[in-house]
């Protein structure tokens, strides 16, 4: 459960990388891409803890989309949109959980 959560997680975030690919210019293009190789780095991730039966594994990169998605709640709260800030707090909550019972 740990690791479909924490994958499905890593490609959300890849996927509003990508949508966030297309339309900033400038100095914001910049930031997008960078925000797009290291969402698709964490998918990479994620996928691998699917077929490398590694629990430290899991555990790292469980960890890590919970504080990506802790961050992503946080902004979605400075930018006062109450979907952007609900759906990453309920995902981080959800892959916490299940990575505490996958750990317990």
């Amino acid at each position: 459960m740990c690791a479909a959560i924490t994958t499905v997680s890593a490609f959300v975030s890849l996927g509003y990388s990508v949508v966030g690919l297309r339309g900033p210019a400038g100095a914001a293009a910049g930031a997008a891409m960078y925000a797009c190789t290291r969402s698709f780095a964490l998918a990479a991730a994620a996928t691998v803890v699917l077929f490398a039966q590694s629990p430290s594994w899991l555990r790292a990169v469980a960890f890590t989309m919970v504080l990506v998605q802790v961050g992503d709640a946080m902004i979605g709260a400075r930018l006062q949109h109450r979907l952007k800030t609900i759906g990453p707090a309920l995902t981080a909550v959800a892959n916490l959980i299940a990575l505490v019972a996958f750990s317990g």
